[in-house]
């Protein structure tokens, strides 16, 4: 083979090689999809701003897990906002919703109501809810160790006086009451120093929430006698709420949180009967602590007798013997000798009591003779 040839033949192998290697780099190279850099989400330039972690609708008390710092955009702001760095979380917590707020809604000053303001017992109470105030002593008012907020049970103590100059009292406790919730204690509706310490302070004035007709009957109750606080544990309303659920009085959506069952408990609560609520009624007389006092009142008024029985007011005379009559006064049964004369003259005690005097005798030995 001549040196020409084979040069060709080396030619067309290097452009044959190459060819195909710039086939394959086109191929290779259509099945790779182009990156693509994902938009970011662009972040708000403004400050932080509190807002609602959930609905809260007029009448909420603001808590830590109600509401949250979240960066708003800053030509969306307003001065209204509370802005983070700027205001002190601390004296916003108990504060009351004035207007209902939407979740993810910026707060505004003019929404909320802190304790001491103008119209804060007003925001503070739910839908269709009147404050009544009672007088209590540091003996029942738990010796001021309730504070506004905490939810209180209260008891009717009266003197039922009986029947008679001698007749006995009753004495009774009831618990007329359940479940009340305390808005304020004399004018304070917060119980806490400047620095957020719980102070325990002596009152003499407490503020509750009830509905009207509960608080028409209150004014009775203390026309009638005193009325105590005894203060509920904590650990109640969810058995109250249990019960509740229970009994029908309230229902429970699916995926309910602790806010939703917190308002449930709350209408609930306010719906609770006079003398009893959701715990039943509850009652102590005299007789249950000292073996000297009574359980029951006789009935009231004059008691008939039954036909042929005898009266209670009048003796009743029978014959008992040819020269004696037997005198029944009630339970005392007595034998008194008759004279010639027709005037009685002996009593012999036979019963319980005398009844001799009854013709002018006296309760033993002969009766004086004509």
């Amino acid at each position: 083979m001549d040196r020409r040839r084979l040069m060709l033949l080396i030619g067309a192998m290097v452009i044959a090689i190459g060819t195909a290697l710039a086939a394959r780099s086109m191929l290779s190279g259509g099945n790779v999809a182009p990156v693509v850099q994902a938009a970011l989400p662009v972040a708000p330039t403004g400050p932080k701003v509190l807002v609602a972690q959930r609905a809260l609708p007029p009448g909420t008390i603001i808590t830590a897990d109600a509401v949250n710092f979240q960066d708003w955009p800053g030509n969306l702001m307003k001065e209204a906002y509370f802005v983070d760095g700027k205001i002190d979380m601390n004296k916003l917590i108990g504060t009351v919703v004035r207007y209902p707020i939407t979740a993810g809604q910026p707060l505004t000053q003019g929404a909320l109501v802190a304790p001491g303001d103008r119209g804060f017992l007003a925001a503070a109470l739910g839908a269709g809810m009147r404050a009544i105030t009672i007088t209590v002593s540091e003996k029942s008012g738990v010796a001021g160790f309730i504070f506004p907020g905490d939810r209180v049970d209260v008891m009717l103590t009266q003197t039922i006086r009986g029947n008679g100059g001698d007749a006995q009292s009753l004495n009774v406790t009831e618990t007329v009451l359940r479940n009340l919730r305390v808005l304020a204690t004399d004018q304070s509706t917060e119980n806490q120093t400047n620095e957020g310490k719980t102070v325990v302070r002596t009152f003499h004035t407490v503020t509750l929430e009830v509905t009207p007709k509960i608080a028409e009957k209150i004014e009775v109750a203390q026309a009638v006698g005193a009325l105590s606080l005894t203060l509920r544990s904590l650990a109640d309303n969810q058995g109250d709420l249990d019960r509740a659920i229970a009994n029908g009085a309230v229902k429970l959506p699916e995926g309910a949180g602790k806010a939703d069952e917190s308002r449930l408990l709350a209408s609930a609560s306010r719906s609770s009967a006079f003398g009893g609520g959701s715990g039943g009624e509850s009652m102590t007389t005299g007789a249950e602590v000292s073996r000297f006092q009574k359980r029951t009142l006789p009935p009231s008024g004059p008691v008939m007798a039954a036909a042929g029985a005898p009266s209670m007011g009048a003796p009743m005379m029978t014959r008992a013997s040819s020269n004696g009559v037997r005198v029944i006064r009630g339970r005392d049964t007595q034998n008194v000798s008759m004279g010639a004369n027709g005037q009685p003259v002996q009593a012999i005690a036979n019963g319980m009591g005398a009844a001799g005097n009854a013709f002018g005798g006296g309760a033993a030995g002969p009766l004086a003779q004509p």
